[in-house]
């Protein structure tokens, strides 16, 4: 059984850091593209940042290029997604997903078969 579960949620200030981590269980997680994805109320789930398989490569939503960095510790079955210079319009729940990416890559959330639970971020003014 697969099970994903992330922390590192909370409130913040605008202009501060939050670090996300998603610990995964039940799967091959080196074949495994960890994506990040956030959901804000009246609003679908978005893509925000994912890492490869293989670790060596990584994307981002232009809306937090610079600002966010995923990574991956394979040895620990994690991802983390450093959040920085946050602003009011980070405020979502984050969710992690996972998908074998061994044969294709996608960014969609409807690829994506195992979900965390989600965690909010909060980012006030």
């Amino acid at each position: 059984q697969v099970q994903l579960v992330e922390s590192g949620g909370g409130l913040v200030q605008a202009g501060g850091s939050l670090r996300l981590s998603c610990a995964a269980a039940g799967l091959t997680f080196r074949h495994y593209d960890m994506a990040w994805f956030r959901q804000a109320p009246g609003k679908e789930r978005g893509f925000v940042a994912m890492v490869n398989w293989g670790g060596s490569t990584t994307y981002y939503t232009d809306s937090v290029k610079g600002r966010f960095t995923a990574s991956r510790d394979n040895d620990k079955s994690t991802v983390y997604l450093q959040m920085n210079s946050l602003k009011p319009e980070d405020t979502a729940v984050y969710y992690c997903g996972a998908r074998d990416g061994r044969d294709s890559i996608s960014m969609s959330a409807n690829d994506f078969p195992y979900w965390g639970q989600g965690t909010q971020v909060t980012v006030s003014s």
